[in-house]
């Protein structure tokens, strides 16, 4: 099997719902290897994209994406099917809403960590709703409060951007990283950050490789659940997309 690198075009622009591609390899578990995939894979508590495949003669559903070693991604099959052979060149097509809604989301996430500045300890996003888990003593007393700061932010239409640190810088600011359960991705000489706001009006700025909206006020209001305790020092808190 090739062991070319896949281009990762939802990282380019995660705004992509379509783009040509070419089959490079098939994995021994069945998944299939593009030259340039716009499936954000499985990671960082985001879930992998769906979607399908068309090229002449065929097409096949997506039902997520995986990473295959250091550098490539596979599509996974929906079902049992031909896979388009090595070499073939097809197109690719996002389920866009699912992705958008995790986009959402993920950005609506980080603005929670913003008004809630406690060490992570887990997470997960969905197309629905997500959570954060939290090194939190005590429940906050007045969840409304939190609600409402929250939706604030979003409010403001900030817009979402991204910036690179090499290694080196991310080691001599640890107060970056926000999550004590997953570490970043280190040792490929540099780490992605994405930042919430500008200049003065940042609110955030912290490492993550996965998918967000471009502006804020694009999460549409959301909605936090009750807060759940999940140990000693461990609180889950979870929020929904109000529409």
């Amino acid at each position: 099997m090739t062991d070319t690198p896949t281009r990762l075009l939802f990282r380019e622009d995660a705004y992509l719902r379509d783009a040509p591609a070419q089959v490079l390899a098939h994995t021994p578990e069945g998944g299939i290897v593009l030259d340039a995939s716009i499936f954000y894979p499985t990671g960082g508590g985001q879930p992998g994209d769906s979607g399908r495949l068309e090229w002449q003669g065929g097409t096949l559903d997506i039902a997520t994406a995986v990473k295959v070693g250091p550098a490539q991604i596979a599509l996974v099959a929906a079902e049992p099917r031909p896979l388009p052979p090595v070499g073939t060149s097809l197109r690719q097509y996002l389920d866009w809403e699912r992705r958008h809604r995790h986009m959402r989301v993920h950005t609506a996430l980080h603005l929670l960590s913003v008004v809630i500045p406690l060490p992570v300890t887990g997470g997960q996003i969905g197309a629905e709703r997500g959570r954060l888990d939290f090194d939190m003593p005590e429940p906050p007393a007045d969840v409304g409060a939190l609600n409402e700061a929250l939706n604030a932010l979003i409010d403001r239409d900030l817009p979402v951007g991204e910036q690179w640190i090499t290694d080196a810088e991310l080691a001599a600011n640890p107060g970056l990283v926000k999550t004590m359960s997953v570490r970043p991705p280190a040792g490929q000489g540099r780490v992605r950050l994405v930042r919430i706001g500008q200049g003065a009006g940042q609110v955030d700025l912290q490492p993550c490789g996965g998918t967000h909206v471009a502006r804020t006020a694009e999460i549409g209001r959301v909605e936090i659940g009750k807060i759940e305790n999940k140990g000693r020092q461990n609180r889950r808190v979870s929020l929904t997309l109000a529409d």
